[in-house]
């Protein structure tokens, strides 16, 4: 039959329902046959069985069509309207139409339920972006009437224009987003920062002060300042020549408005006195000393320097400082203070004019040093060792909380390991794209812990089952960490295609009675796995971390011969990634050769 039998079909559906008097959606069910094309693989209307009506309605349909739940009866409808013309027509054998009369009325329920639950998560998605693009333009959520008419506005604007600032949005949150952390128990967090340097000099600090007399600028007299930092053995690197006043001892100075700022101290017209949060920063519940120590941290990580007034080095740096937290935030591994260096350097040329870049470069690895020796001794960074072997720093768990608070202040989404405890399988595999190796490891153990291994094990086959390719070695990966409990469920989701290789590696790396993969399979594994990479990491990435989980020996070269013929959507794709990015010249001409092959078979893309 020709390519538009899908179109030809539901042509002769609608009228064959006119003759009968019946109503019938014929667009829904051009739909539901291109469908069955496109993603079940029939090629004409009578390969329809009921194993294929299954996977339209229960996996294909849900997963490309957004449908609400409350037009399910209106498919259903349709689907037993076909399934009697393909009967009725002779187009299937009586015993085929009965068979698949049978099985979508024993799926309705099923459908139903998958339908709502994906209709569901829809729109709970579209009013997570609908809420962000509120607050973004400043409108307050608990505001109905702000909310009711920046709506009517939005939904005034032209498609186009909606679709714009949605897709401006979503890019937005994207960048908005950072690697998930692991968090210590509340109370320890709650007694580093009681016995964290930055508490210990601001309530000493304030204990010195006790009251007294200020300047006109509610700081410290020149002799108070000296006296001040003599009687707290404060480091004071980045000290002026002479002492006129305050700000000639910057430390000091620093910790004078942090202690201000959050009420430690009450700086206010010329004198000085013990401020309200003074109680709760020297014995104060867990929770209230958390919020006052977060107010000190906020003070000296965000400096506030006016750049119109021109900045010196250490100015310079305070001004970026907190971009070095969040590059250590988001770092696996510790960073060398060189690496900090170079990256703030590079962000430091880009956003100011430089006239003297060598001696710039000089003095803000100098000052960088002076700052992360206050952060060290605040107890917000540490010193350990670099993968390289030389000095590196990170942050402490109690940084890693205050950074994060700072992060979710500016709008930053910034998960958590834990928070996917009692997510669906297919949210944590959506999850786990965020994760790096480490915390992915601890998410994935408390996601198997709160559920029956052999849901988990259904509910990570579905997701095979429905999701591309990323997601599927995700789900895979996550399967093997279940133990051999799941092996009945694994076996009889064996049969279908795109699990079936999986679940045999899986039911033999468990000494579960298996087939070996054939050699068709295991190419194609290999395709799906270098194809999932590609949807998140770069391709030199992906095609470094592919080629090291190749086992010596598997015959790449001899692969990318039979790779080009491989059944699989992303081929072209995963050729061309090699072509480009393998190390070995032969090897990389061998992938462009077969890439052109698999680009020229079948109209390939």
């Amino acid at each position: 039959m020709a390519d538009n039998w899908a179109e030809t079909t539901a042509g002769d559906l609608r009228r064959w329902a006119e003759e009968r008097g019946e109503k019938v959606d014929a667009q829904g069910a051009m739909l539901l046959l291109e469908l069955a094309q496109a993603e079940v693989g029939l090629t004409a209307p009578a390969d329809l069985t009921p194993e294929g009506l299954g996977e339209l309605l229960l996996e294909v349909f849900p997963e490309t069509v957004v449908a609400g739940a409350d037009e399910v009866p209106v498919v259903l409808e349709t689907v037993r309207l076909l399934v009697d013309f393909l009967g009725a027509t002779g187009v299937v054998p009586p015993e085929t139409a009965a068979a698949l009369a049978a099985e979508a009325d024993r799926i309705a329920p099923e459908f139903a339920k998958v339908v709502a639950e994906a209709d569901t998560e829809e729109r709970q998605t579209a009013a997570e972006v609908i809420s962000g693009l509120m607050a973004a333009d400043g409108v307050a959520l608990d505001d109905q009437d702000a909310v009711d008419r920046w709506v009517t506005d939005f939904e005034a604007l032209p498609e186009d224009e909606r679709y714009a600032r949605t897709e401006e949005y979503l890019r937005r949150a994207g960048e908005l987003a950072v690697p998930p952390v692991v968090l210590v128990p509340e109370a320890e967090l709650a007694a580093a920062a009681r016995g964290s340097g930055l508490a210990r000099e601001v309530l000493a600090l304030a204990a010195w002060t006790g009251v007294r007399p200020l300047t006109e600028h509610d700081e410290l007299t020149a002799a108070d300042a000296e006296a001040a930092v003599a009687a707290l053995s404060l480091p004071v690197p980045r000290r002026s020549g002479e002492v006129e006043d305050q700000t000639d001892l910057p430390e000091l100075d620093r910790l004078w408005w942090a202690a201000a700022e959050a009420k430690v101290i009450i700086a206010a017209d010329g004198a000085a006195a013990p401020g309200p949060a003074l109680a709760d920063l020297e014995a104060g519940t867990d929770a209230a000393l958390r919020a006052v120590w977060l107010r000190l941290f906020e003070a000296v990580a965000v400096p506030d320097h006016d750049p119109d007034d021109g900045l010196d080095a250490i100015e310079l740096v305070q001004n970026e400082l907190t971009g070095v937290l969040i590059h250590l935030y988001e770092q696996e591994e510790p960073t060398s203070a060189e690496t900090l260096s170079a990256v703030l350097l590079e962000h430091v040329t880009e956003a100011y004019e430089i006239s003297d870049g060598e001696a710039l470069a000089a003095a803000v690895q100098e000052a960088l040093a002076l700052e992360l020796d206050d952060l060290t001794r605040w107890g917000i960074v540490e010193a350990v060792p670099a993968a390289d072997g030389g000095d590196g720093r990170a942050l402490t768990p109690l940084g890693v909380w205050a950074v994060r608070e700072l992060l979710l202040a500016d709008g930053f989404a910034a998960p958590v390991v834990g928070d996917l405890a009692g997510a669906s399988a297919a949210e944590l595999v959506a999850g786990l794209t965020w994760h790096r190796p480490g915390t992915a490891d601890a998410e994935i153990a408390g996601w198997i812990a709160a559920r029956d291994v052999k849901d988990a094990a259904a509910d990570l086959l579905d997701v095979m089952r429905t999701g591309g390719p990323g997601a599927r070695n995700l789900a895979a990966a996550v399967l093997h960490r279940l133990g051999p409990d799941a092996a009945p469920v694994v076996r009889a989701g064996k049969g279908h295609p795109l699990v079936s290789p999986y679940a045999a590696l899986w039911l033999s790396a468990n000494g579960q009675p298996s087939r070996e993969l054939t050699r068709e399979e295991y190419v194609w594994v290999f395709a799906d796995t270098v194809a999932g990479m590609l949807e998140t990491a770069e391709p030199d990435e992906a095609v470094a971390a592919a080629l090291a989980d190749v086992p010596a020996g598997a015959g790449l070269e001899d692969m990318l011969d039979e790779l080009w013929r491989a059944d699989h959507p992303g081929v072209v794709e995963v050729l061309e990634a090699l072509g480009e990015h393998h190390p070995d010249r032969a090897t990389a001409k061998a992938a462009r050769t077969a890439a052109y092959k698999a680009r020229s078979m079948g109209g390939k893309d």
